[in-house]
Protein backbone atom coordinates (compact mmCIF):
# COMPACT_ATOMS: atom_id res chain seq x y z
CA UNK A 1 0.00 0.00 0.00
CA UNK A 2 1.03 3.55 -0.39
CA UNK A 3 1.91 5.49 2.69
CA UNK A 4 1.02 9.49 1.62
CA UNK A 5 0.55 12.71 4.12
CA UNK A 6 -2.42 14.48 3.78
CA UNK A 7 -4.34 17.85 5.08
CA UNK A 8 -7.00 17.12 7.76
CA UNK A 9 -10.18 18.54 5.94
CA UNK A 10 -13.75 18.74 7.13
CA UNK A 11 -13.77 15.68 4.94
CA UNK A 12 -11.44 13.57 7.02
CA UNK A 13 -11.27 14.96 10.46
CA UNK A 14 -13.72 12.39 12.07
CA UNK A 15 -11.90 9.59 10.50
CA UNK A 16 -8.53 11.18 11.77
CA UNK A 17 -9.43 12.10 15.09
CA UNK A 18 -11.12 8.66 15.80
CA UNK A 19 -7.52 6.88 15.34
CA UNK A 20 -5.80 5.81 18.87
CA UNK A 21 -3.35 3.43 20.02
CA UNK A 22 -4.06 0.15 22.08
CA UNK A 23 -4.73 1.35 25.95
CA UNK A 24 -0.67 -0.01 26.70
CA UNK A 25 0.66 2.73 24.19
CA UNK A 26 -1.65 5.65 25.32
CA UNK A 27 0.70 6.88 28.25
CA UNK A 28 3.48 6.79 25.06
CA UNK A 29 1.16 9.65 22.63
CA UNK A 30 -1.63 11.46 23.11
CA UNK A 31 -4.80 11.44 20.97
CA UNK A 32 -5.38 12.75 17.62
CA UNK A 33 -8.00 15.47 19.19
CA UNK A 34 -5.56 16.18 22.14
CA UNK A 35 -2.56 16.72 19.93
CA UNK A 36 -4.73 19.38 17.69
CA UNK A 37 -5.58 21.00 20.85
CA UNK A 38 -1.72 21.26 21.99
CA UNK A 39 -0.77 22.47 18.59
CA UNK A 40 -3.25 25.33 19.02
CA UNK A 41 -2.34 26.04 22.57
CA UNK A 42 1.40 26.54 21.11
CA UNK A 43 1.27 28.29 17.81
CA UNK A 44 5.03 29.54 18.62
CA UNK A 45 5.77 25.84 18.01
CA UNK A 46 4.66 26.24 13.86
CA UNK A 47 2.90 23.01 14.36
CA UNK A 48 2.84 21.11 10.95
CA UNK A 49 -0.01 18.26 10.58
CA UNK A 50 -0.99 15.65 8.86
CA UNK A 51 -3.15 12.48 8.19
CA UNK A 52 -1.35 8.89 7.75
CA UNK A 53 -2.71 7.35 4.35
CA UNK A 54 -2.18 3.99 3.28
CA UNK A 55 -4.18 4.33 0.06
CA UNK A 56 -7.53 5.77 0.77
CA UNK A 57 -7.68 4.76 4.25
CA UNK A 58 -6.36 7.21 7.28
CA UNK A 59 -4.45 4.98 9.36
CA UNK A 60 -2.08 7.83 11.41
CA UNK A 61 -1.68 11.03 12.16
CA UNK A 62 1.97 12.78 12.28
CA UNK A 63 2.69 16.58 13.94
CA UNK A 64 5.83 17.99 13.51
CA UNK A 65 7.45 21.75 14.92
CA UNK A 66 8.37 23.30 11.23
CA UNK A 67 11.09 25.06 10.89
CA UNK A 68 10.79 26.78 14.76
CA UNK A 69 13.74 28.46 16.44
CA UNK A 70 14.98 26.31 18.85
CA UNK A 71 14.69 27.44 22.18
CA UNK A 72 15.66 24.22 24.66
CA UNK A 73 14.42 22.69 26.32
CA UNK A 74 11.59 23.89 25.61
CA UNK A 75 11.65 23.66 21.79
CA UNK A 76 13.77 21.61 20.25
CA UNK A 77 14.37 21.84 16.14
CA UNK A 78 14.39 23.78 14.25
CA UNK A 79 13.00 20.75 12.50
CA UNK A 80 11.10 18.20 15.75
CA UNK A 81 8.78 14.98 15.30
CA UNK A 82 6.24 15.90 17.59
CA UNK A 83 3.60 13.00 17.23
CA UNK A 84 3.59 10.21 15.52
CA UNK A 85 0.34 7.71 15.98
CA UNK A 86 -0.43 4.69 13.90
CA UNK A 87 -4.17 3.25 15.13
CA UNK A 88 -3.77 0.02 16.92
CA UNK A 89 -5.54 -1.50 14.33
CA UNK A 90 -2.99 -0.90 11.24
CA UNK A 91 0.18 -0.94 13.51
CA UNK A 92 2.80 -3.50 12.18
CA UNK A 93 2.76 -3.02 8.38
CA UNK A 94 5.26 -0.46 8.02
CA UNK A 95 3.42 2.74 7.93
CA UNK A 96 4.79 4.59 11.09
CA UNK A 97 8.35 4.02 8.98
CA UNK A 98 6.78 4.86 5.55
CA UNK A 99 5.76 7.97 7.60
CA UNK A 100 8.60 8.79 9.46
CA UNK A 101 10.71 8.44 5.74
CA UNK A 102 7.83 10.55 4.05
CA UNK A 103 8.34 13.38 6.45
CA UNK A 104 12.60 13.40 6.72
CA UNK A 105 12.42 13.68 2.93
CA UNK A 106 10.14 16.78 2.96
CA UNK A 107 12.45 17.96 6.42
CA UNK A 108 15.47 17.39 3.84
CA UNK A 109 13.75 19.09 0.50
CA UNK A 110 13.13 22.35 3.13
CA UNK A 111 17.09 22.25 4.26
CA UNK A 112 16.86 20.36 7.01
CA UNK A 113 20.25 18.15 8.51
CA UNK A 114 18.39 16.69 10.76
CA UNK A 115 15.26 15.41 12.38
CA UNK A 116 14.41 15.64 16.07
CA UNK A 117 12.06 13.66 18.34
CA UNK A 118 11.52 12.36 21.43
CA UNK A 119 10.14 9.26 23.64
CA UNK A 120 9.22 8.41 27.40
CA UNK A 121 10.78 5.17 28.44
CA UNK A 122 9.36 3.04 29.36
CA UNK A 123 8.96 -0.75 28.33
CA UNK A 124 6.13 -0.99 24.97
CA UNK A 125 7.63 2.93 24.15
CA UNK A 126 8.60 3.28 20.38
CA UNK A 127 12.77 3.44 21.67
CA UNK A 128 13.23 0.50 19.56
CA UNK A 129 11.24 1.82 16.88
CA UNK A 130 12.92 5.09 16.54
CA UNK A 131 16.46 3.21 16.71
CA UNK A 132 15.56 1.19 13.68
CA UNK A 133 15.04 4.21 11.76
CA UNK A 134 18.05 5.81 12.37
CA UNK A 135 17.35 7.96 15.16
CA UNK A 136 19.96 8.05 17.90
CA UNK A 137 19.65 9.46 21.37
CA UNK A 138 21.63 13.08 21.50
CA UNK A 139 22.28 12.78 26.18
CA UNK A 140 19.51 15.43 25.90
CA UNK A 141 16.03 15.00 27.74
CA UNK A 142 13.34 17.67 27.76
CA UNK A 143 11.48 19.05 30.80
CA UNK A 144 8.94 16.20 31.02
CA UNK A 145 12.18 13.31 30.83
CA UNK A 146 11.42 12.08 27.50
CA UNK A 147 14.72 11.51 25.43
CA UNK A 148 15.94 13.90 22.93
CA UNK A 149 16.59 11.61 19.61
CA UNK A 150 18.49 12.65 16.20
CA UNK A 151 17.83 11.02 12.69
CA UNK A 152 21.08 12.66 10.92
CA UNK A 153 19.26 13.69 7.28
Amino acid sequence: MAVSLREITDANAEAVAALSVSEAQQRFVSSVTESLEEAEEHPQDKPWFRAVYADERPVGFVMLSWDVEPRPPEIHGPWFLWKLLIDERHQGHGYGRDAVRLVADLVRDQGGRELLTSHVVGDGGPAGFYARLGFEPTGETDPDGEVILRLAL
